[in-house]
């Protein structure tokens, strides 16, 4: 990923918590059959220096066959993104020499991901993966909640994914480059557009943090 210094994050901590909040993810694999992508929700795990990613699929997915040959794959998460216009810097008004950019948080996971046809296993990850996006319903469903029969049905279509991440890397292009008025003038304008999440990237940012 191109990643000039000013945009770069190599901050495993970061990089995590971004992955946790945008975690449905495009998961890329490449074989005889060319290249293949499909967005998956991934849940992440503390195991090893940098994490393993753990997501299930449909078994009927073309997908899985190629996951099956032991291809590496690169997952990416999107974050926060924003179309940013010239209008809003502050040096259009003294010189006029801007364009339109486009701001974003992307983090990219990269391994060697492998095919699970454990029913514990998957049980457990359909588990963990709905406790994480239902704990704020205010009634959470839980896979019990389904009768037995229905969920060992529903298991037998899927397959797990497990992806030890061996490369990890982030990018938060998100003003960072523009002097400090410009950055002003693009969060007001994000804020002024509804989109909270990029302007409080860009104030972050603009921080230090």
């Amino acid at each position: 990923m191109y990643r000039p210094p000013a945009f770069r994050e190599d901050r495993l901590e970061v990089l995590h918590a971004a992955m946790l909040a945008h975690p449905l993810a495009t998961l890329v694999t490449g074989g005889a059959e060319g290249l293949m992508a499909n967005l998956v929700p991934f849940t992440l795990h503390p195991d090893g220096a940098a994490g393993v990613l753990r997501a299930h699929m449909a078994r009927a997915n073309e997908q899985v066959a190629q996951l099956r040959t032991g291809v590496p794959a690169l997952v990416i998460f999107q974050g926060p993104q924003a179309y940013v216009s010239p209008s809003w810097y502050e040096t259009k008004h003294a010189h006029g020499k801007v364009v339109p950019t486009w701001n974003y948080v992307v983090v990219q996971a990269r391994g060697t991901p492998t095919v699970i046809e454990d029913r514990d296993w998957l049980r457990t990850e359909i588990e963990a993966l709905t406790a994480i996006h239902e704990q704020d319903q205010r009634e959470p469903w839980s896979v019990d909640d389904a009768p037995a029969a229905f969920i060992a049905g529903q298991l037998k279509g899927i397959v797990g994914i497990e992806l030890p991440i061996a490369r990890i890397e982030g990018k938060w292009k998100v003003s960072q480059n523009q002097p400090a008025a410009n950055r002003i003038g693009v969060e007001q304008g994000l804020r002024q557009a509804g989109r909270i999440d990029m302007a409080d990237q860009v104030a972050a940012r603009g921080t230090g943090r």
